[in-house]
Formats: structure tokens, sequence, C-alpha cells
């Protein structure tokens, strides 16, 4: 899947789902409907951002931005965080609470209960896809480990929000059924109340953690592993000192370092020294974009 391939797809799920749920929410009364109706109308908003954050990461680096533009991504990102959790959650917690004080009568609930059935199924292929990619990029780490450390900022926000419609559907279909079935319409302020909370845990995650990649985290501890070990193997390079790596965006790193080199090094073996372990630190870890490398003693 490209770049962009996961936005995409979400973003013509989202908006198919929001157009259904819409006119079911019109017909049917329910609140449950039309806090999902809102709910993907805000995911295609989202996805918008996201596919802008994507192509404003990839500008080229310039004389105010040295080390480019690649955490413009997880602004953006955060950006739609903060929106589930406003315009997705606070919102279906409001309609709820709304529906509980002041219930109506639910009109066509079967026609509600297709919709958000077919809703269910184009959700759950959308996360399922999502879930592959993952699998795809994480290797051997946990689907936990994965979405606490990954850099991917623009897919774990898509998964997020998949994952929490999904939910949120299933959620949807079971209030409008209790609602249905007990005649007590209640139920289904119930319903767009715990689809509520659910888009509001799931925007407390994903803020939390791309807040961290925002200001500035740590690359994958791989890299520290790869930078020891292609200093010893290189001839005139003893063994790095000291190291710092910081993630600029999807697959751009800034790297600087100390190291000790081999003490009879002159100026210019000194010099070709560096530049064979930056090469080889490089062909080891391609997503090095920035590499600093000062020799020096013992600290």
């Amino acid at each position: 899947m490209s770049g962009t391939g996961h936005i995409l797809q979400s973003l013509v799920v989202n908006a198919a789902i929001a157009a259904g749920k819409g006119v079911a929410a019109g017909i049917t009364g329910s609140g449950a409907m039309l806090a999902e109706t809102l709910h993907s109308a805000a995911d295609c908003g989202n996805q918008l951002l996201l596919l802008l954050g994507v192509k404003r990461s990839q500008k080229a680096p310039d004389e105010r931005h040295p080390l480019g533009y690649g955490r413009v991504l997880y602004f953006w990102s955060f950006m739609v965080a903060l929106l589930l959790f406003s315009g997705g959650g606070v919102f279906s917690v409001y309609e709820g609470v709304h529906k509980v004080l002041h219930p109506e009568p639910l009109e066509k609930v079967w026609l509600g209960l297709g919709i958000l059935g077919f809703s269910l199924l184009l959700e759950g292929g959308a996360t399922l896809s999502n879930f592959r990619e993952i699998g795809r990029r994480r290797g051997d780490a946990s689907l936990v480990r994965y979405l606490r450390e990954t850099k991917d900022s623009d897919l774990v926000v898509v998964f997020g929000e998949n994952l929490a419609a999904t939910v949120g559907l299933a959620f949807a279909i079971a209030a409008l059924c209790l609602a249905h079935f007990s005649g007590n319409p209640r139920w289904d302020g119930v319903g767009s109340i715990v689809i509520g909370i659910v888009l509001i845990l799931v925007a407390i995650f994903l803020a939390t953690e791309i807040k961290s990649l925002l200001i500035g985290e740590a690359a994958d501890p791989r890299i520290s592993r790869e930078a020891h070990e292609a200093a010893k193997a290189q001839p005139d390079t003893e063994a790095v000192l000291w190291m710092i790596s910081v993630q600029q965006g999807p697959g751009e790193v800034m790297v600087a370092m100390k190291i000790r080199f081999a003490p009879e090094l002159d100026t210019r073996r000194l010099a070709v020294a560096i530049d064979d372990y930056e090469a080889e630190l490089r062909k080891r870890c391609p997503e090095v974009r920035w590499l600093f490398v000062e020799p020096a003693l013992e600290p």
C-alpha cells in the first residue's frame, strides 16, 4: 500500500458510510445513529487533514527549516486527535445525554439496522486492511508495542479512527436493538454515550502518543544498536562514546554522535574514517537523513 493508500481508502469508505448513516438518522430519529453519522463525517475531515499533513511533510528543507518539514505530519495528526475528541466524542456524549433525558420514539428501526450492518462490514474491512498494513510494518513487535513505539503517526491515527468506528457501530446496533425490543428509547441515548466514551478514549491515546513525536522523540533503539555495530565494523573506529537520535518525521531521523577513532590517524585519514563510518551507518539505517559525527577522546 502506498504512503497515502490507507488514508485514501478510509476516506472513501467513511464518505459512503456517512451518507448512509445520515439518511438512516433522519428516517429513524436515532441519537446513536446521529452520533455515528457525525463520527463518520468527522473522520472524512480528519483524513483530509492527514493527506494535507503527508503532502506538506514532504517539502524539501530550506533556510528556515534546515531539518525539513517531517514533523508537520505529527502536527496534523495531533489536530485529528483533538477533533476526534471534541467533534466526535464530546458531541456524541452530549447527544446521548439529551436522548436519555428527553427520549423520542424510534421509527423504521430495521432500515437503520440494515445500514448500520452494511457500514460495519465496510468499516471492519478498512480496519482489517489497516491491521494487515501494521502487521507488515511491525515485524516481530507486538501490536501494543508497535502502537506505542511507531513513528508512523498517519497509519496509527487512521487505524485508531477505524477501530473506534467499528466498535462504535457494534454499540450502535446493540443500542438500537435494545431500544426497539424493550420499547425504551433511552437505550438509544445510552448507546450514543458509550460511543462517545470510546471515541474520547481513542482520541486521548492518539494525542498522547503523537505529542511525544511532536516535541521530539528519540528514534527507534535499533539505530543506536546499529551505530555501535557499525563502529565495530570499521577498522579505524574504536567506539561510539555518545549519541542522540531524533525522529524528524516518518522515515526521517537526525543523529549526532561522538566517536573515538584510532589515535594514530592524521587529519586526512580521520576524515576518510568519518566518511566510511557515515556510509556504513546509512547503509544499515537508510532512514538516517542527517548525520553529524564528531571525533572525540574519552568523555
